[in-house]
């Protein structure tokens, strides 16, 4: 399987995120410097592209079946592919704050920590369902690691398209999300851009 070793803070530093909406909570000591070359169209829309795949963890070839599908359905393809990775197991966890970051997320779905509606699921790439209900298993509920977990995500706020009852460490997915409701710092319109040359 192909894995990103790359440095986090160094790959946020170079495509100009902040390390926070991965939910990392360091600072990087290094600026970046401003004798940068002027970015071309190609380039400004490519680095739109890397961001979204990188917060989402998502490699080319699947994050390209997730806009071939975002294209097929009703609406605008941009909204519909952050939808699509929205509504990604991995990503739904992270939102629910069951997990510090989406890595930490998917790792937990491999290793059978989660129930999709009372059915375990070890596959992060699982699309949730508006009235899904996502919950960590009863036997890893009182682990120390969910513990940690609780201590360091304690007042993340979660999305309205969510409901989550945090003592049972259960949620809900209420709705599919609206373009609105995703604090994801992407243009999705240069994605959409990208794509259909």
């Amino acid at each position: 399987m192909a894995v990103d070793r790359t440095p986090v803070l160094k790959r946020c530093r170079s495509l100009g995120l902040e390390p926070a909406y991965l939910g990392i909570d360091k600072k990087s000591k290094r600026q970046l410097k401003n004798n940068r070359r002027k970015v071309s169209e190609y380039g400004a829309q490519l680095r739109e592209k890397q961001k979204a795949k990188f917060i989402y963890g998502v490699l080319e070839k699947p994050f390209r079946n997730y806009y071939a599908k975002a294209d097929r359905m009703k609406g605008q393809t941009g909204e519909n592919l952050m939808a699509l990775l929205e509504l990604r197991l991995d990503n739904v966890l992270f939102r629910l704050a069951f997990a510090r970051t989406r890595k930490e997320a998917r790792q937990m779905v491999d290793h059978k920590f989660v129930t999709v509606n009372g059915k375990q699921v070890n596959i992060p790439s699982y699309t949730v369902k508006a009235g899904d209900v996502i919950e960590i298993k009863e036997g890893k509920k009182s682990s120390q690691r969910m513990k940690d977990i609780a201590e360091a995500v304690n007042g993340r706020t979660v999305p309205e398209w969510l409901d989550v009852d945090s003592e049972n460490l259960k949620g809900t997915v209420k709705s599919v999300p609206m373009r609105d409701q995703i604090d994801v710092p992407v243009d999705d319109m240069s994605i959409v851009e990208l794509y259909s040359k």
